[in-house]
């Protein structure tokens, strides 16, 4: 009786040998045909999502920079030695906390990252941006995500004085005085003399901070800005937010100092070290779901690919 192909293929298969074994067959079985179709349908997949889950991932990125935390970069040396930003050495990268300050007041010690007010940058040229719309593109985002210097009106400075409170400078032994007393200033940083400028009492505008840098000596805050005087404090509505960690480089990991200079004062006063904890809590607590969000979002989005197909 006559047989078709369909019904040798398997026959040839099966051939056994001398010793009565079954030959393999030469030939791919069905199941490794479809394996391999499938393995090289899930790499054109791989290819065809990976541009989704690059705009899904700069999204939330972006959101989060936006809304919880930012990366920035320290431009200049004002804060040595608690954050470089010095000529010829690798600028610190730091993690700014946005909503510390959406449940707490900006106090004496916070190192914060604020937009310099009209008085701070009246007399100051716009930023220089290049004549390439392709070369500010990359200069907005690597910003965005600290691979390239903020805006230069943003500034980072630490908080000396709140508003109400009385601050001029100096006492016999050359410290600040806030409210007639003396600050206890660990962090300053002496770049030549070891003496600050003096200066006459300035009561703090309210709603208003009272900002100096680290690098006392090698700083223009609140005591020239605006001429100096009410005009140098910053408005509160301007803090965009406090800086808690230095991300970048590797060798400069750590937290950034928010000792109080006025913690002698005002220790009847302040807050148990647990509640001044809340804010840091609740950001950390609120990086598990955003993170949970944006990996179901990535497979909604797989998933609708695949179903597109």
């Amino acid at each position: 009786m006559p047989s078709n192909a369909a019904e040798d293929e398997p026959e040839r298969s099966e051939d056994k040998d001398p010793k009565g074994h079954k030959a393999e067959s030469s030939e791919p079985g069905p199941d490794a045909s479809a394996s391999r179709e499938r393995k090289q349908k899930k790499q054109r997949s791989f290819w065809k999502e990976l541009p989704i889950l690059i705009v899904v991932a700069l999204v939330l990125a972006f959101l989060i920079q936006q809304f919880l935390a930012r990366v920035y970069m320290i431009p200049s040396g004002s804060m040595e030695q608690t954050l470089h930003g010095c000529a010829g050495c690798t600028p610190d990268r730091i993690l700014v906390d946005k909503i510390t300050y959406d449940f707490t007041d900006p106090e004496p010690g916070d190192v914060v990252v604020f937009r310099g007010p009209p008085a701070w940058i009246e007399g100051d040229l716009p930023p220089e941006e290049s004549d390439n719309a392709v070369a500010n593109f990359f200069q907005s985002i690597g910003s965005v995500f600290g691979l390239a210097p903020p805006d230069e009106r943003d500034f980072v400075k630490r908080i000396i004085a709140t508003g109400g409170q009385t601050v001029e400078c100096c006492d016999d032994q050359n410290r600040v005085l806030v409210d007639g007393k003396p600050l206890d200033e660990p962090y300053i940083y002496w770049q030549g003399a070891h003496e600050q400028a003096e200066f006459d009492p300035v009561e703090v505008p309210e709603g208003t901070v009272w900002v100096m840098g680290d690098n006392r000596n090698n700083s223009s805050d609140s005591r020239y800005q605006g001429d100096g005087g009410a005009r140098g404090a910053v408005p509160v509505d301007n803090i965009i937010g406090k800086a808690r960690f230095i991300v970048l480089p590797p060798s400069r990991w750590g937290t950034v100092s928010d000792h109080n200079p006025q913690a002698a004062s005002a220790s009847a006063m302040s807050a148990p070290a647990w509640q001044q904890g809340v804010p840091l809590g609740i950001g950390v607590l609120a990086a598990w779901p955003t993170l949970l969000v944006g990996r179901r979002l990535g497979a909604a989005v797989r998933g609708t690919v695949r179903r597109g197909r």
